[in-house]
């Protein structure tokens, strides 16, 4: 399989990906185990709390962009994980029955200075309800091999 090394992502839009539909389910189970406040759980308080009606974790909605970003391309990326996130903005609650879409865009691509046969990308995401509707933006690096050494790690 050939994976997409730090080459592949020049600086511009990359990709789309998703839908992902989110149940009532899914929100009530995250946020019981993670972020049990009432606007998270229970449909009375939430409709009583500054969001008007439930909606899942700012936490629950990061989990899923991850899993969407993984699904749509870090699987197939020589990825050697991420020094952490630059940017995380909740702009909108996640509510039961949104089909969530990411779009993905590379705003900088550099080789490393210390690690050369590795590149870092910079990706900003933004988590969109059917609607159209931006709920979340991340801004995170991602530390990925380059092409030379991910080729050479391979024929090992």
């Amino acid at each position: 399989m050939n994976l997409l090394t730090f080459e592949d992502f020049p600086p511009g839009h990359f990709g789309r990906f998703g839908p992902r539909r989110v149940t009532r389910e899914e929100i009530v189970a995250f946020a019981a185990e993670f972020d049990p406040q009432p606007m998270h759980l229970d449909e009375r308080a939430a409709a009583a709390s500054m969001l008007q009606g439930l909606s899942g974790s700012g936490w629950h909605l990061s989990s899923l962009m991850m899993r969407m970003m993984f699904d749509g391309f870090i699987k197939d990326t020589a990825s050697l994980g991420s020094p952490g996130v630059n940017e995380m903005r909740w702009m909108a609650p996640l509510r039961p029955g949104d089909d969530l879409t990411i779009e993905v865009d590379v705003v900088e691509a550099r080789v490393s200075n210390s690690r050369p046969e590795t590149g870092i990308v910079t990706f900003k995401c933004h988590v969109r309800n059917a609607k159209g509707q931006i709920l979340c933006e991340m801004v995170s690096p991602i530390i990925i091999r380059r092409r030379d050494a991910a080729l050479a790690n391979e024929s090992n």
